[in-house]
């Protein structure tokens, strides 16, 4: 049956007069490629006019004298503000190396003067003052009716301009 079925197929093809190739089906994913080449040989080819061309290769070669000008001094700038990025991101380094430098130094004389001060409150001996005070110095704590209290209108510090009175 399937032989029949290509001969009457052919016989069609044939007596239509179209092209077999364009009549088959093909299953799977093994597709003909198109050639192309026919295409390309019939496309309609621009007719070349030599002395157009001609003209725009002489164009291509010759530069104005104002167009060079225009591009050295665009060079020229673009070079400028390059090398003075470039100085402004050295000064950008040597102002953050610097900063480090002098936080690393504070940060050491932080600690000296915090083990200094440690060192100094270690060595007071608060009693031996007292006792130093009251015995040798003859100093003795206030009583009742020596403490006056009063107002003031910053708590910072007081000033004295005149005697108490008793």
């Amino acid at each position: 049956m399937a032989a029949t079925q290509r001969n009457v197929n052919r016989r069609a093809d044939h007596n239509r007069g179209g092209n077999r190739r364009s009549q088959y089906y093909v299953q799977g994913n093994t597709v003909r490629k198109a050639d192309v080449t026919e295409e390309i040989r019939k496309r309609p080819r621009r007719k070349v006019n030599n002395n157009t061309i001609r003209k725009n290769r002489e164009k291509a070669k010759h530069m104005s004298v104002g167009y060079v000008m225009f591009l050295c001094a665009a060079l020229a700038a673009t070079g400028m503000i390059l090398i003075y990025y470039v100085g402004l991101q050295s000064d950008i380094t040597n102002s953050v190396k610097n900063i480090s430098k002098l936080e690393r130094e504070l940060n050491d004389l932080k600690v000296k003067n915090d083990e200094e001060y440690s060192r100094i409150s270690s060595s007071i001996d608060l009693e031996e003052i007292r006792r130093v005070a009251i015995q040798e110095l003859g100093m003795q704590y206030a009583t009742q009716g020596q403490i006056i209290s009063f107002a003031s209108e910053s708590s910072d510090y007081v000033k004295q301009m005149a005697e108490i009175p008793h």
